[in-house]
């Protein structure tokens, strides 16, 4: 099985007995609140998907990854993991402080080793290259607070949803079917012909895929998560050899940082246990603020053994009226006019007509649920 990233997994969820210490303790201390991100992130810490992070960054991590994508101890990474304060709230270095979600449930404790100002504008430009307030991961940045709290952190358990498994039991899945090399396929979106067509070329020269949707925090023109999970359970059922697919949920929230996302999701993907992992075009991208193929140059830029997870390049995929048969640019030599792609704005003017989009492009299933989704959310 391959290592986790910085060599083991970092669980940083309390047994019972921290827990009811931790529930006394908490009443007599400072109070934080966390926002959906940062609780999204706090759940990759806990259970072992942030591996080798203990806790959120402290400036001595968070600068060198804004600058450099490395951590203080050098080892690839490219998104800030952060918990954010207002200054009036700010604990004291030394402390500990109490963390909860919006409805006031704890959720944690931080102990605090660092408290600092930050620059948003130069994070902004380096994380997202981009210091354009209508990207949504520019704007999440400048709204959130503008002092940063790091230090390790202990998490209460909550209740398991049985389609979102650890990263230890991944990898204990993944063992228990024999499977050594795994490929991950990151997704928000339901999976069309072209993302299939690309996990059936990986699932022929891997044992296994990790169909791992991300179901935390997403823009509000998103298809949430309930209904995506329909279609990939849906697509699975009908399409896909039940022996060599994992289905499984990931509470991260999305970005939208393209090429600094994508190393990010590939690291998470490695403290699961997949050995590869499928980069497509755009990857993590909005807009048109970063190239079709930028998210795969990046990974060039890093030695393959530190990075320790091999990304899988594909191109643009559609179906060819010629080829009879899903293709690329690599494997086919017809003109657009023959090649059925349609825009993500196309495909939901569709749905909202109830028209499901041609077989080509979407499994039938797969319109058929995004549709009665759709009449559901125009009727609500």
């Amino acid at each position: 099985m391959i290592a986790p990233h910085g060599g083991k997994l970092i669980h940083r969820t309390a047994d019972a007995q921290t827990e009811n210490q931790l529930r006394d303790e908490s009443k007599s201390l400072r109070a934080l609140t966390l926002t959906g991100r940062e609780l999204n992130d706090l759940a990759l810490i806990a259970n072992g998907a942030c591996s080798p992070l203990t806790g959120f960054m402290t400036r001595e991590d968070y600068q060198p990854v804004v600058d450099s994508m490395r951590l203080a101890n050098g080892l690839p990474w490219s998104i800030p993991v952060v918990l954010a304060v207002g200054r009036e709230e700010a604990p004291t270095p030394g402390s500990r402080a109490a963390l909860y979600d919006g409805e006031g449930e704890l959720r944690g404790v931080i102990d605090v080793e660092d408290v600092f100002e930050y620059d948003k504008a130069r994070e902004a430009s380096n994380v997202y290259r981009t210091q354009e307030e209508k990207h949504p991961g520019v704007a999440a940045l400048y709204e959130r607070k503008d002092v940063l709290v790091g230090g390790p952190v202990w998490v209460l358990a909550r209740e398991r949803n049985p389609e979102s498994l650890t990263p230890t039991e991944t990898r204990a899945e993944f063992e228990r079917r024999g499977w050594q090399t795994i490929v991950g396929f990151q997704t928000r979106n339901p999976v069309h012909r072209a993302h299939e067509y690309i996990q059936k070329c990986a699932l022929e020269i891997v044992d296994g895929l990790l169909l791992h949707p991300l179901v935390g925090e997403t823009k509000g023109d998103d298809i949430p998560a309930d209904v995506r999970m329909r279609c990939y359970r849906t697509l699975l059922e009908n399409y896909y050899p039940a022996d060599r697919v994992l289905l499984s949920t990931m509470p991260a929230a999305m970005r939208y940082a393209g090429p600094r996302e994508a190393i990010f999701h590939a690291m998470i993907r490695k403290n699961y246990g997949c050995t590869h992992f499928i980069v497509g075009r755009d990857h993590a991208g909005v807009g048109s603020y970063y190239g079709t193929y930028d998210a795969q140059k990046l990974f060039e830029e890093f030695d393959a053994a530190e990075l320790g997870i091999t990304p899988l390049k594909f191109e643009n995929s559609f179906y060819c009226k010629r080829c009879q048969q899903m293709g690329s640019q690599k494997t086919c030599s017809h003109d657009p006019e023959f090649h059925v792609s349609l825009s993500g704005t196309k495909v939901r003017e569709m749905l909202r007509a109830g028209e499901l989009p041609p077989p080509e492009f979407s499994r039938p299933e797969v319109a058929q649920i995004l549709i009665e989704a759709s009449r559901e959310k125009a009727s609500a």
